[in-house]
C-alpha cells in the first residue's frame, strides 16, 4: 500500500495512492489528526487503518514529503555499500578512513528534522556556505512500533514500512568539521519521498536502486548489496536507545556519488536529481541557488 501525505485547498490530508487509476483515496482524518501527515497513521498502531473519502484526481492534489517534520532528527547510516565505501575513503572527506574503508561496526550520524522536502522542491544551495554539494540516492526505513534492544529476528516486527530519500551532502562542510551533522543538515538537503509503502509492498532482496543526474545514471545497485542489513542497522541503534513509532533510518547510499568521479560532479543549480527505488517509486528535485 502507498500512503502519500498531500495538500488540497490549502488543508493538509493523507491518502492511499492508487497509480492505476491516478487518483488518491484520503483517510477519514480531522484537519488537525492530519497535520503531522503520515504518523498520524503510524500512531494508530500496526495494521490499523481509518475509513477513507471519495478518491480525488492525483492531478488535483500537491504531494508533500510523507513525514513532512519528523518528531525527531533522521538516523542515517553511512559508508553501507561496498562500492560506495571504498570511493568515499578515497575523497579525503572520510574522517573514519584511518580505521579501513569497509566500516567493521554501522557508521551512524543524524540529519535535522528540518531538512526534510517534498519531491519536485527545489533542493537550495548557498554558495557564500557551499560549493561541493554532492547527491545520495538512499532507502529509508520507517518505525512503526517502538522498541529497545530489538533483536535482528525480531526487527520485522517493528518496521510499518519504506520510503525514498536524498541524503544531499555539503562535502566541503563535511571535511572541514570533521563529522557530519553540519554537513548533512543544510536547510533543504533531504529530499523524501514521492510516498511512503507499507513493508509488504517492497521486496527488500530484489529492488534496485538508481540515481540520475540530468538523465545521467549516476548510481545503480541493489538493497540487498547493503553491507549492514535492515535487521543489523536496526538491532544496533536500539541498543540502549529506544526507537519510536515514526523514526526515519537512512540505510546508506551505493557507489556513484559525485566526490567518486575525478574531477568531482557537484550539484550545481538547474540540475534535476531523480532517484528510483523498485517498488517505491520516484523522487526527484531541482537544484536551485538561494541563501
Amino acid at each position: 500500500m502507498k500512503i502519500a501525505t498531500f495538500t488540497l485547498a490549502g488543508e493538509r490530508r493523507v491518502g492511499i495512492v492508487d497509480l492505476d487509476r491516478a487518483e488518491i483515496r484520503p483517510f477519514d482524518l480531522t484537519v488537525d489528526q492530519a497535520r503531522s501527515g503520515l504518523l498520524a497513521i503510524i500512531d494508530r498502531g500496526m495494521g490499523s487503518l481509518p475509513g477513507t473519502l471519495s478518491p480525488i484526481p492525483l492531478s488535483q492534489v500537491e504531494i508533500e514529503a510523507p513525514i513532512p517534520l519528523p518528531r525527531r532528527n533522521i538516523f542515517c547510516v553511512g559508508k553501507n555499500y561496498y562500492e560506495h565505501a571504498h570511493e568515499f575513503a578515497k575523497s579525503g572527506f572520510d574522517s573514519s578512513a584511518a580505521a579501513g574503508a569497509v566500516p567493521k561496526e554501522p557508521i551512524i550520524f543524524s540529519k535535522l528534522p528540518e531538512t526534510v522536502i517534498a519531491n519536485h522542491a527545489d533542493v537550495i544551495i548557498d554558495p557564500k556556505v557551499s560549493t561541493a554539494i554532492d547527491y545520495e540516492a538512499e532507502l529509508a526505513v520507517i518505525i512503526g512500533k517502538p522498541g529497545r534492544g530489538i533483536s535482528k529476528d525480531n526487527v520485522q516486527d517493528h518496521i510499518w514500512g519504506y520510503t525514498i530519500v536524498n541524503d544531499v551532502t555539503a562535502r566541503d562542510l563535511q571535511g572541514k568539521y570533521s563529522q557530519w551533522l553540519i554537513g548533512k543538515s543544510q536547510d533543504t538537503f533531504c529530499p523524501m519521498g514521492p510516498w511512503a509503502v507499507t513493508r509488504d509492498e517492497v521486496d527488500i532482496t530484489t529492488a534496485g536502486i538508481r540515481c540520475y543526474v540530468n538523465q545521467e545514471l549516476r548510481q545503480d545497485s541493489r538493497i540487498a548489496q547493503l553491507i549492514f542489513d535492515i535487521p543489523t542497522l536496526i538491532s544496533t541503534l536500539s541498543q540502549g536507545i529506544t526507537l519510536k513509532a515514526g523514526d526515519i533510518i537512512a540505510t546508506g547510499t551505493p557507489a556513484g556519488v559525485g566526490i567518486g568521479f575525478n574531477p568531482p560532479k557537484y550539484l550545481k543549480a538547474g540540475d534535476i536529481v531523480r532517484v528510483e527505488i523498485d517498488g517505491i517509486g520516484v523522487l526527484e528535485n531541482r537544484v536551485a541557488e538561494g541563501a
